[in-house]
């Protein structure tokens, strides 16, 4: 599935992510595809999809079909995504369904942002999270807490961290593979 870390730390907020996809149990490495950025930047943030490798051209899609997109704040995010999920019914074909106890309709994406307001996890039911520190999704996402809860307190930078999160995953997590990709932004308010 793949690795996906983010951190704030020190005035600044990184976002990093591995670059190997995965179908079944065929592994399609960097080398034999284009495209390899797990992070994709969307008006004014990166935003990391794990999940099905359609996710990236569908939010791009839908994204472009909403009037306004916001991702400054946890109900911002909320809302965005909220106004997204009968876009990806209606023109993406979602399929909603996960378990039949669910309390509402699954948008099928986990995401996490990272922008100069902070760090944000978006799940299935669009849930929105905002973390002060660091988090991770996707298949090695233990891994990548476990090597992140160990760095946070050192001289090491947000994207350091958020790379150590990923190599992790990548180093013990069957389904994320090399490079790493990272991306860092200044907070809000902060110098640069």
């Amino acid at each position: 599935m793949t690795t996906l870390c983010v951190v704030k730390k020190g005035g600044e907020v990184a976002i990093a992510g591995d670059s190997l996809t995965t179908f079944g149990d065929t592994r399609l490495g960097r080398h034999y595809k284009g495209e390899h950025d797990k992070i994709l930047r969307l008006h004014g943030s990166w935003v990391g999809i794990c999940g099905s490798s359609a996710h990236h051209l569908v939010i791009v899609s839908a994204l472009a079909k909403l009037e306004e997109v916001k991702l400054g704040s946890r109900m911002e995010v909320y809302e965005t995504f909220r106004r997204l999920h009968p876009v990806l019914k209606e023109h993406a074909y979602l399929n909603p369904k996960e378990d039949e106890d669910d309390p509402y309709e699954s948008s099928q994406i986990v995401a996490l942002i990272a922008n100069p307001t902070g760090i944000y996890g978006v799940y299935t039911m669009r849930e929105v999270f905002e973390f002060d520190r660091f988090w991770a999704i996707g298949s090695g996402r233990n891994f990548a807490l476990g090597a992140m809860h160990a760095a946070f307190d050192t001289a090491l930078t947000a994207a350091q961290i958020a790379e150590a999160g990923v190599a992790a995953g990548i180093e013990f997590d069957t389904a994320s593979g090399p490079p790493i990709v990272s991306h860092t932004v200044t907070l809000a308010g902060e110098k640069s």
